[in-house]
């Protein structure tokens, strides 16, 4: 089953955050992108790690890139995003589910006769499999999912000695972009079941936020931008948001909710 039909919102979060609620945990350390927009209530996120490369890569059988592989070729690839946007860069490649951690998807990357699979960036990296990597997918052809390539540390919303602790690792550019792209994300009501990109960077004291909102199918894809003092990150998200909306995302969206998957 394809990890967008499951339910994602908390998919990976929940048995955590129900420890530290109870007391039984301190801290939880999570993929930003695995966290959901809304927080259970007493829990906040007390740190957001500096930022890797947010973007995805591909990892080909046959070392071929993106624009390489033969007409019709087999990527694997659970993401509603990934496959809205490669099939708008590519109609005829052909998407089929592929779930389980890296080390899974790369052994059925071979097992299942596929030409390429497509990772973030940062799980490859921080398993020391660069060298894997074929391509770095140019961020105008996919943008990441909200919060790839951080780590962020939940707490109780009370507990000042952890608050405090956890300041170390704080990147104070890394959560003003990952906050705009939480509260585009919010607006918008979605979580990885629908194919929406997101992406943040703070550049001479301005953030910059990309959005895009896309058909399973690739044949529309909404993208937008703002830019706005980092210091009002989530108004900036919440914007863009709107003004995706204005521009068609909010038909996608709700087209979406009604049924349908991109991978075939």
């Amino acid at each position: 089953m394809a990890l967008a039909k499951i339910g994602d919102k908390g998919l990976f979060t929940k048995e955590l955050e129900t420890a530290l609620l109870d007391g039984e945990i301190d801290l939880a350390v999570h993929s930003m992108k695995d966290l959901p927009t809304e927080l259970p209530e007493g829990l906040v996120i007390g740190a957001v790690g500096e930022r890797t490369y947010p973007g995805d890569v591909l990892i080909s059988r046959e070392g071929k890139r993106l624009d390489e592989l033969p007409p019709g070729a087999l990527i694997g690839t659970s993401s509603l995003r990934r496959c809205a946007q490669l099939l708008s860069f590519r109609r005829d490649l052909k998407m089929v589910n592929l779930r389980g951690n890296i080390n899974t998807r790369l052994r059925k990357l071979r097992e299942e006769g596929l030409d390429a699979t497509v990772l973030a960036f940062a799980g490859v990296d921080r398993l020391g499999w660069r060298e894997r990597i074929t391509q770095l997918i140019p961020l105008e052809i996919c943008l990441p999912a909200v919060g790839q390539g951080s780590v962020g540390v939940e707490v109780r919303a009370g507990d000042r000695e952890i608050l405090e602790l956890v300041q170390h690792i704080e990147d104070y550019e890394s959560r003003c972009a990952i906050s705009a792209e939480r509260a585009l994300l919010k607006k918008l009501e979605g979580g990885c079941q629908i194919p929406v990109g997101a992406l943040g960077t703070v550049k001479e004291g301005r953030l910059i936020l990309q959005g895009v909102v896309a058909t399973l199918d690739g044949e529309w894809v909404i993208r937008s931008a703002l830019e706005g003092d980092p210091r009002e990150a989530e108004k900036i998200g919440c914007r863009l948001a709107e003004q995706l909306v204005r521009m068609g995302a909010g038909e996608i969206l709700a087209q979406i909710r009604l049924g349908g998957d991109c991978c075939r």
